[in-house]
């Protein structure tokens, strides 16, 4: 017997991160309750981003046109280059606002554990990228993991012999963290990464 169509929409719905049976139990029932306006305007913008998705080909970032808005932007800096994992990371860094360069997306990060080789990745073609001499910086913005920081060693490795300058984000103590309830790796980190006060 098939499942009733709000099943079939609880059950999608529980396939999102962060949404478990009974949230998605709830968000169906509000999209019900609401069906005239937050069904139909979410199943349309649904059905709009289903039909113009597209990866860009410059950074690897997911939008509905290519190059993305974030390569298309006149007004960022092409001598900057900030790699990330993902593109959740790129979209937090973008909308965070401090970043004014470029970015590229690898597609996620090496893993031995996985079978996750550089070749599963787009390092190949960030190489080709600072071989085009406009970048003058790249930031590594790799997720403070075993394998983040492996990905990050592996670039820095690979990107050895060419004139750009290789940054990493800085790893520590969060704005606001209480030194009691943080993890021995972060307390590690801040140690090592301690700056003069003046």
């Amino acid at each position: 017997m098939s499942a009733s169509p709000i099943e079939n929409l609880i059950k999608s719905l529980s396939c999102l991160p962060g949404f478990g049976p009974r949230s998605a139990r709830r968000a169906a029932l509000y999209l019900i309750k609401k069906k005239e306006t937050a069904l139909h305007s979410l199943a349309k913008a649904l059905e709009t981003v289903q039909e113009s998705l597209t990866v860009c080909s410059e950074c690897g970032n997911i939008d509905t046109i290519n190059p993305c808005s974030v390569c298309s932007d006149p007004r960022r800096d092409d001598a900057l280059l900030c790699v990330v994992e993902e593109v959740a990371d790129l979209w937090a860094l973008d909308r965070s606002r401090l970043f004014s360069g470029r970015f590229h997306v690898l597609g996620g990060r090496l893993s031995a554990l996985d079978g996750i080789t550089p070749e599963d990745l787009t390092i190949e073609a960030l190489i080709n990228r600072v071989k085009g001499g406009k970048i003058k910086e790249v930031v590594l913005a790799m997720n403070a993991t075993l394998e983040g920081q492996t990905t990050a060693h592996y670039i820095t490795d690979s990107l050895e012999n060419m004139p750009v300058r290789i940054t990493q984000l800085a790893h520590g103590l969060p704005v606001g963290g209480e030194l009691d309830y943080l993890d021995d790796g972060t307390l590690a980190q801040a140690l090592r990464a301690r700056r003069p006060v003046a």
